[in-house]
């Protein structure tokens, strides 16, 4: 049996589950519709099913709703979901939403919504949770909350005006990266945009690097340049590369010139590599080591939360000095050699000695080649020097392999061909590109062809 009354923040993230109790999805929004004098009603629910997929479940097919659980007749169309015109998404439209009261007594912000059942397979809004304005500017201070119902205030917000995205960010707050870049891209644009204010830099360039390069550069050219900058620091240096490639000459050398000098300096450097090239795939911050450093300071640096999977994979051993570019590369160590020797014993003498670095012309194709063939996760990456310039990882690789919009397709449509990237590679005496505005022109005037 449903709850009396549900509030819709707590909904967020909620499982969805058939009758037989397999779990079907999680919540991730409420569709309401306005209406002229009672109360909006609740049509359905946004649900995101395996996939990443989200699909729209109407309220009617809902037999319970509690004990955070949401149980189902079973029955849901998996179309992908589109709010169609005078639907209203509650949690990313309406929570952070300023009222005023009809009688008189001021604004405030909505901080929550109740909906309640009022009929078999029937909901509508009961009441909202709303907060009036800080009574002082001391940081301490707290507004009043109330409970109020729908006639008892009036929608102030303005088209166009900023809305607080506080409750919002709330619900995403446990969504991986790739998720958050979706549920991002499904919002209304200017919500979008006032969402992406209030992320922090961090959030925000792990958002970044998981959407189409066409929705990373309409988000980065709305913020200003000095946030714009500072988002791109957090990003990896790779899709930094590829994202500011996309922007116009000018504003690509005002954000580099914006950035951390060591940032911009990596970005910089992928700059000078086509594209297709294992020099414009690969990432400039691998694990680097000298030959004396032990299997205990190797596992020490791979088990560092925040590093990739695939970089963690392997250390790499150079000469003096270890930023990209090293000094000569000696080779690799795989983490799961390292495991097999005792804390105290050199990196230097595990080496792959199988494992031969690629140059950084060498073409995109060559590169899949070798991490197929030899089961890799990485492969090293050395200029004509043989100084250690950076790594290719899979994930870089398939990036570059599936189509543009790999991100956005449903799962049980035809895969399109690989992306058409310009392959114009290098020959061994070729000098890479030297200057960001051949790069930015490159990018996007090489004709498209294939290996």
């Amino acid at each position: 049996m449903s709850a009396a009354r549900v509030f819709v923040a707590r909904l967020g993230g909620c499982s969805v589950f058939d009758p037989a109790g397999d779990k079907v999805g999680r919540v991730r929004d409420v569709i309401v519709v306005y209406r002229t004098t009672q109360s909006p009603r609740v049509v359905g629910l946004v649900v995101e099913v395996p996939g990443r997929r989200r699909v729209f479940l109407s309220i009617g097919r809902v037999t319970s709703i509690g004990s955070g659980q949401i149980i189902t007749t079973g029955l849901i169309n998996m179309r992908r979901f589109e709010q169609r015109g005078g639907e209203v998404r509650v949690i990313a439209e309406v929570l952070g939403r300023e009222v005023k009261f009809v009688d008189g007594s001021g604004a405030a912000t909505i901080e929550d919504v109740a909906i309640e059942e009022i009929g078999p397979g029937e909901w509508q809004v009961s009441e909202l949770f709303v907060r009036r304005p800080k009574p002082s500017p001391s940081p301490f201070a707290k507004g009043q909350t109330l409970f109020a119902r729908w006639s008892d205030v009036l929608d102030t917000t303005i088209t166009g005006a900023p809305q607080s995205a506080t409750h919002l960010l709330a619900t995403y707050e446990d969504l991986l990266p790739a998720d958050l870049a979706n549920a991002l891209l499904d919002l209304p644009e200017q919500r979008m945009l006032e969402v992406a204010d209030e992320l922090s830099d961090e959030r925000l360039a792990d958002a970044l690097e998981e959407m189409p390069e066409s929705d990373q550069v309409g988000i980065l050219n709305q913020l200003e340049d000095d946030r714009a900058a500072d988002v791109l620091d957090q990003m990896q240096p790779d899709d930094a590369a590829d994202l500011i490639a996309q922007l116009s000459d000018e504003r690509g050398e005002a954000l580099l010139d914006l950035m951390q000098p060591e940032e911009a300096d990596d970005v910089r450097m992928l700059l000078a590599y086509a594209p297709d090239t294992a020099g414009g795939l690969m990432t400039t911050d691998p694990i680097i080591v000298s030959a004396d450093a032990t299997v205990a300071e190797g596992l020490a640096l791979i088990r560092r939360h925040e590093l990739a999977p695939a970089l963690g994979a392997a250390v790499c051993v150079t000469l003096p000095p270890y930023e990209p570019p090293t000094g000569r590369f000696l080779g690799m160590v795989h983490f799961q050699r390292m495991l097999r020797y005792p804390p105290n014993e050199r990196l230097g003498t595990l080496l792959d000695q199988k494992l031969e670095p690629v140059r950084a012309d060498a073409s995109a194709a060559e590169v899949s080649r070798i991490l197929a063939s030899y089961n890799l996760v990485s492969v090293p990456v050395v200029d004509e020097n043989h100084r250690l310039v950076g790594v290719v990882t899979i994930d870089d690789v398939l990036d570059y392999l599936l189509p543009d919009d790999w991100r956005s397709s449903d799962g049980d449509e035809p895969a399109l061909p690989p992306r058409a990237r310009p392959r114009t590679a290098l020959s061994a005496d070729t000098k890479p590109i030297t200057t960001i505005k051949q790069r930015l022109t490159q990018r996007r005037r090489a004709p498209s062809g294939t290996d």
